[in-house]
Formats: C-alpha cells, sequence, structure tokens
C-alpha cells in the first residue's frame, strides 16, 4: 500500500516535468526572418527582403508584424513584376515595408482595427469580411505565427501601397 502513493507521485513527476518541457518548447525560437526561410512557402518573400537589404531590420529586437505574402500571392502578379522589381531596391523597399506594422499586433488586435500605420509610413485598411481578416485586398489566410521578435500572418495576395 505505501508503494502506491509513491509510484502516484513519481508518474506525477514524469508527467509535470513533460509538460513543463512541453511548455517550454511553444515558445519561439527563430527571428522573423528565420521562420520564414524555415516555412519554405516565403521563397520569393525571403529573396525581396535580401534583394531590398531588410534582413538585418527585420532580425532586429522589434517587435514587428508582418503580413507576409506567400510565393503563389506573389505568383499573381503580372509577369516580370517579381524581376523588375528585383531590380529596383527602393521600390522593392518600399513595397515590403509596407507589409510591416511596429510592434506585436496579434489577429485578435488586428480584428478591432479599421487601418493601420505600415513602417513605410503609409496606412493599409484592415476589414472582417465573411469571418476573415482583410488587409487592403489580401486575405489573412493562416494568423500569429509567433517569432522571437515579433509575428507573421500571412496573406494570400501582395498589398502594395499607394
Amino acid at each position: 500500500m505505501k508503494l502506491m502513493p509513491t509510484k502516484f507521485l513519481s508518474a506525477a513527476a514524469i508527467l509535470a516535468t513533460a509538460m513543463t518541457a512541453n511548455a517550454q518548447d511553444t515558445r519561439p525560437t527563430k527571428d522573423i526572418v528565420e521562420t520564414a526561410v524555415a516555412a519554405g512557402s516565403f521563397k520569393t518573400l525571403v529573396a525581396a527582403v535580401q534583394a531590398a537589404g531588410l534582413v538585418e531590420t527585420l532580425k532586429g529586437k522589434g517587435p514587428f508584424t508582418v503580413f507576409a505574402p506567400t510565393d503563389e500571392a506573389f505568383a499573381k502578379l503580372p509577369a516580370g513584376t517579381v524581376e523588375a522589381l528585383l531590380k529596383d531596391k527602393a521600390k522593392l523597399a518600399a513595397i515590403l515595408t509596407y507589409h510591416v506594422v511596429a510592434g506585436d499586433v496579434r489577429a485578435e488586435q488586428a480584428m478591432k482595427l479599421t487601418s493601420a500605420r505600415t513602417v513605410n509610413g503609409q496606412s493599409f485598411t484592415v476589414a472582417v469580411k465573411n469571418g476573415s481578416v482583410m488587409i487592403d485586398n489580401a486575405k489573412v489566410v493562416k494568423a500569429d505565427i509567433a517569432t522571437t521578435n515579433g509575428v507573421i500572418h500571412v496573406i494570400d495576395t501582395v498589398i502594395l501601397p499607394r
């Protein structure tokens, strides 16, 4: 009879240790750039960030909120657009910084906004349509991807500043 409580306590201790380890595993270990690279669906965005010279900025302390277009979103642009932008660093940087908001803005907060000021100085519109958060004409398809220096929200369309 005395062994049962000891076994129970040992099992409880192992479970508590496992739960603590799992809780620690949920904290992000990669910054925005590393997270985008690891995802594998942001190859065009990562190449554009590199071409625009924004890698160090997006690896910086932050926090930043990035509305990240997927490779499929970039593929929607007219033929030759991405290639032309990769050669025009200033225009590319203006477009990319239009996808970034200073601070850590989670989906719950974004849903309460009507607009947000971007790092490039312009604002985009935020709306909830049919239960989806829209950033200008882009739909947020995945939200709240935590990183060590902010958050990424995946969008299905490249948004363009005025």
